[in-house]
């Protein structure tokens, strides 16, 4: 924590936002070429816009000189400010499928931060190079923009290490290398590959296998139907996107481990392992739910609640019903499992599973210690693995910090006059990146509250605090470490 008691230094911020810009540029290649391939020429030359302004931004800046060593505060610098200007450039693009400057925003960062709330009134009357272009920026904002940067761009080091650790892979990428980021890469381009094959050989067509699959594995939730999931036909094809979708929730670093490490991975990863048994049980509560306050039959209320919890739980958001005809009972269910989402390390949203673990170890030993002798010494053990009090405060800051936000951008919607759960379920949909809605975000939200989600889809998907650091004060004035 030494660094964060230095400011950032200009020329270490702005050179790996130099990087990451330039990052965009080559992502921004693909709906370029999309849009040509489709027909749609005036979205292209505004895609040739845009790259034109990220190559720009990306040469100039990624040449200044810079010390390799990176500080905690800068690297989160970056990180929010990629993720804040991305969406503002791609916003222009989105504007030429008839969209206003704040909707085609909102659009890109609930795509950039693989939330899946839309703003519009319906997707089926855009252009197929607006519904591409949404899934693609889901597919590579999942993974996350700084570790595509590790693993063609920056070298290994003390920056890589930092921007590493943004991108909530932690305890497993210190000391990242090029390698090491590089098989996560190859984890999560497999596991596209696989359900674009799974999706196609179901009967969906390549067109829709595509956009799905980019939407489940990174747990967005965009589709290219108003109706989501049912848009699919049987549920076969629905079953399989959450399939991928709760692939995308487990760490990807729990894969390479499994494939390359230790196969019996499964059975000692305590996370994993939680995550594989609080889906089902978050399935079976919604569908008690379903069946005791909708009045569903038992069949219908397992496949309904089965795969609504599912996708909240992933916080991929696919839906298969109108969620605002849902009981209070379960929309509480789904707010709960869009607030605790997937692993750490995973695409997925929320609080994350292993911090719930710790917290929860952390409680248990609490009472435990109620019946200790006074000088006896206890600690919290994760996986049969020690904790250092570091993780356990980042564990209880990220969860206070979750409820303060989701209480302040309640406040709003209230004022509003919006039905208080419903209200609720909006927020931590956007919160948890999820995406899952009881019908309040669309094109007639209030401006304000338009904003307000927006800030909460990217607090999010970056963790609050990134953000409370770069709008500190101290981030920008004070001593500088000497480069």
């Amino acid at each position: 924590m030494q660094s964060l008691l230095y400011s950032v230094r200009f020329s270490v911020v702005l050179k790996y936002f130099g990087h990451l810009n330039l990052v965009l540029a080559v992502l921004v290649l693909v709906p370029l070429t999309a849009s040509l391939f489709l027909g749609d020429y005036t979205i292209s030359v505004r895609y040739l816009l845009v790259l034109v302004v990220f190559i720009a931004m990306g040469s100039g800046f990624s040449r200044l000189p810079a010390p390799r060593r990176m500080q905690v505060n800068e690297a989160m610098t970056v990180a929010a400010m990629t993720f804040l200007f991305g969406p503002l450039v791609m916003a222009y693009p989105m504007m030429g499928s008839g969209l206003s400057f704040l909707d085609a925003f909102f659009e890109a960062v609930s795509a950039v931060t693989t939330t899946g709330l839309s703003v519009t009134a319906t997707v089926e009357d855009k252009p197929a190079t607006f519904l591409f272009a949404r899934a693609w920026m889901q597919w590579y904002g999942g993974l996350g923009i700084a570790v595509l940067a590790l693993a063609v761009l920056i070298k290994p080091g003390q920056a890589a290490r930092r921007l590493g650790d943004l991108a909530d892979y932690e305890d497993d990428l210190v000391g990242t290398t090029r390698s090491h980021v590089k098989h996560i890469l190859l984890v999560y381009g497999v596991l596209t590959l696989i359900g674009i094959l799974v999706l196609a050989v179901l009967g969906t067509g390549w067109w829709n296998a595509v956009l799905y699959i980019f939407a489940a594995v990174s747990t967005g939730g965009f589709a290219p139907y108003d109706n989501s999931l049912t848009a699919l036909g049987g549920y076969w094809p629905q079953g399989a996107v959450l399939i991928f979708s709760a692939a995308g929730g487990i760490s990807f670093v729990f894969y390479r481990q499994f494939f390359q490490e230790n196969r019996q991975g499964l059975f000692h990863d305590a996370q994993t392992r939680a995550f594989l048994l609080i889906c089902p049980a978050a399935m079976l509560l919604t569908a008690f739910f379903f069946w005791f306050e909708n009045g569903f039959q038992w069949s219908t209320a397992l496949l309904q609640g089965g795969f609504n919890a599912l996708s909240a739980q992933t916080t991929a958001g696919f839906s298969s019903m109108d969620i605002s005809q849902v009981g209070a009972g379960g929309k509480f269910i789904l707010v709960l499992s869009m607030l605790s989402g997937g692993c750490l390390g995973s695409t997925a949203g929320g609080i994350k599973i292993l911090r719930l673990l710790i917290l929860m170890r952390f409680f248990k030993l609490l009472i435990m210690k109620t019946a200790a002798p006074k000088h006896a010494v206890s600690q919290i053990r994760i996986g049969g693995k020690p904790l250092e009090n570091e993780e356990l405060l980042n564990a209880l800051s990220v969860l206070l910090m979750y409820i303060l936000v989701t209480g302040l951008s309640l406040l709003p919607f209230l004022a509003m006059g919006y039905d208080p759960m419903n209200a609720f379920f909006e927020v931590a949909s956007a919160i948890g990146t999820a995406g899952l809605s009881t019908g309040i975000t669309g094109p007639e939200l209030h401006p304000f509250l338009k904003g307000v989600l927006c800030a909460d889809m990217l607090m999010g998907r970056l963790e609050i605090i990134a953000w409370i650091v770069v709008l500190a004060p101290r981030t920008w004035i004070g001593q500088r470490m000497e480069e």
